[in-house]
Formats: C-alpha cells, structure tokens, sequence
C-alpha cells in the first residue's frame, strides 16, 4: 500500500474515531439524562440532539463539556501508550494512530480556544454556562498548546522513529 493511501486511510479513521469519541460521550450522557432526542447529520459531520427544556443550565453545560473531555483523555491516552503503539508492525495502524492523536489533541481545543466565535458556538453555547466563556476559550487554549507542544517533543519523534527505523530494516509498508 502506498503511503499516499495510508496517509488518507489514516485521515478517515482518525475523523471517524474523533466521532465516536466526541459525539459518544454526548450520546452516553444525553441517555443517562433521559433528553436524548435524535441524530442529526450536519454538512460538517454529526450532532447529538436532545431536549434542551427538560435540562437545566448545570446540565446543558455538562452536555456540551463531555465530548471536549472526552477528547482530551482519549488524546492523553494515545499520549502515554505512544511507545507500544509505535512498536505494532503495520505502519497503517500507526499511521491511524498518529492522525488520531493528532485529531485528538488539536481540533477541540482550537475550536474552543479560536475558532467557535466563527462557526456558531456550538459546544461553548453550553460550556459558558458553568464557565465564563472566556475562561474557557484561555483554558482550552492553553491545553492546545501543551497539547501541540506535546506532539512536538513526544509524538513526533517516536512516530517519525518507528517509522524510520521500518525503512532501515527494509520492512515492506503496509
């Protein structure tokens, strides 16, 4: 498999997984509050509905934090089992990884810290009801660049290793 292909398979699954991750963690804590209402599928991906009335302020804000939170530790997760994941044989899995732990760490926290102002709101409507919003849009901006810092000093190096080191023994990528 080229890497080309590796690379947009290693895309798809991370969108995938960052969905399943965010919007599961919606989806588990609309069903524990008995408010889940439907699916919706939006131009940009999917969104969890519920019954806004039947909540109060407390609980729209906890909603809204879960699936960033959700994020963050499946992130920090594929953080501390970076080693064991960079020793699998096949470079797709890896590849998978490493675009999902990107997925992972960077699109919440970017969207809280910047780009939510732009694109509706969307979680922040429901964060800044238990946190000023600009406390929140610092907090996830200041994660976002421990997050990116991370990937820089930790990350990188240990998936461009793993994947180096695949070239010099002459392992097929695959």
């Amino acid at each position: 498999m080229s890497r080309r292909i590796r690379q947009y398979i290693g895309l798809i699954v991370a969108v995938v997984f960052y969905y399943v991750i965010h919007e599961g963690a919606h989806l588990a804590m609309a069903l524990a509050l008995g408010v889940f209402k439907q699916i919706n599928i939006t131009g940009l991906g999917m969104q969890i509905d519920v019954f806004a009335e039947q909540m109060t302020s407390s609980q729209m804000g906890w909603f809204c934090s879960v699936g960033p939170l959700a994020t963050f530790v499946m992130g920090w997760l594929l953080v501390l089992f970076a080693g064991k994941i960079c020793s699998i044989k096949s470079s797709l899995i890896r590849t998978c990884a490493w675009y999902s732990s990107l997925t992972m760490l960077i699109l919440d926290p970017l969207y809280i810290g910047i780009f939510y102002r732009w694109v509706g709101g969307g979680d922040m409507n429901g964060i800044s009801l238990i946190v000023p919003e600009i406390v929140a849009a610092v907090v996830a901006t200041v994660v976002g660049v421990v997050n990116i810092i991370l990937i820089w000093r930790v990350l990188y190096p240990a998936y461009t290793r793993s994947f180096d080191d695949e070239k010099k023994k002459g392992i097929p990528i695959f």
